[in-house]
């Protein structure tokens, strides 16, 4: 039986190796998800638009939400509030379809000789892309209402770092549980909306009574949320201690994720 790494170095190098295999599998992923649509491409950039238009009448008009600084400005609101947005999704477009990454490509597992570990990078990828497209729409949309973003916006991918580190983490593990536990797929959906409104995507830490804020900062989306809004919105570098201790966690949990996946791979063939 083939042996397959479970190291940290393993974790890195074997992305690297299969670059050209990766770009393409994330090229196939996106054009697939548009296929045979009439805007094709373009619903990336409506879609995260609808969905902001939605949430900001709900919230701000209906709902009367408002953000810690005091403005009543409804497009401020929705500015904060796609900030969120922006973090939330890239997250939740890979945890929901993690668990049937290997389950949908069971030829992968049994014809080919395949590694299959970059099926969650490729996953990873598609979201990414996903994430620059609303990037770019805060940006048109920032200019628009408030001119250019503060400089800390170029600090961004600082943040990015983690959060595609505990994000791959969370895939690798996901992929190779769901082979064996089905129904993990139907848990990772419910999880998924309770992560949408128990993270402070649409309201702030401090409008929280304190004995629950240690608690929402426990959440893994919290401190990307929290800092993705400090340097694109209030002009605030991070504090570099707990974007620190934010990569190393991160970085253990794609350790043990990667350490999960390599080790159940061997028996996904003689389960599927």
């Amino acid at each position: 039986m083939q042996a397959f790494s479970p190291s940290p170095q393993e974790m890195i190098l074997s992305p690297w190796r299969h670059r050209a295999l990766i770009a393409l599998l994330i090229q196939r992923d996106i054009s697939e998800r548009y296929r045979g649509s009439i805007l094709g491409l373009l619903w990336s950039f409506f879609l995260p638009l609808m969905m902001l238009g939605i949430y900001t009448f709900v919230f701000s008009v209906v709902f009367q939400a408002r953000w810690s600084t005091g403005s009543e400005s409804k497009t401020e609101f929705a500015l904060v509030l796609f900030t969120g947005l922006l973090v939330f999704s890239f997250f939740a477009e890979c945890f929901n379809r993690a668990p049937k990454l290997i389950l949908s490509n069971v030829n992968y597992v049994k014809k080919v000789v395949f590694p299959l570990e970059v099926l969650p990078i490729t996953t990873l990828g598609s979201a990414l892309f996903h994430l620059g497209v609303g990037l770019i729409v805060w940006l048109l949309f920032h200019l628009f209402l408030f001119g250019l973003p503060p400089l800390t916006a170029l600090l961004f991918p600082m943040i990015l770092v983690p959060l595609i580190a505990l994000t791959l983490g969370v895939c690798w593990f996901l992929a190779g549980l769901g082979v064996y536990l089905r129904d993990i797929s139907q848990v990772v959906s419910v999880l998924t909306t309770a992560l949408l409104f128990l993270s402070p995507i649409f309201f702030p830490i401090e409008s929280l009574p304190a004995a629950y804020q240690p608690i929402m900062q426990l959440n893994p989306l919290t401190p990307a949320v929290e800092m993705s809004r400090d340097v694109l919105i209030w002009g605030q570098v991070p504090s570099w201690r707990a974007l620190g201790l934010y990569t190393m966690v991160s970085a253990i949990i794609a350790a043990l994720g990667f350490a999960w996946f390599q080790k159940t791979r061997k028996g996904f063939a003689d389960v599927l």
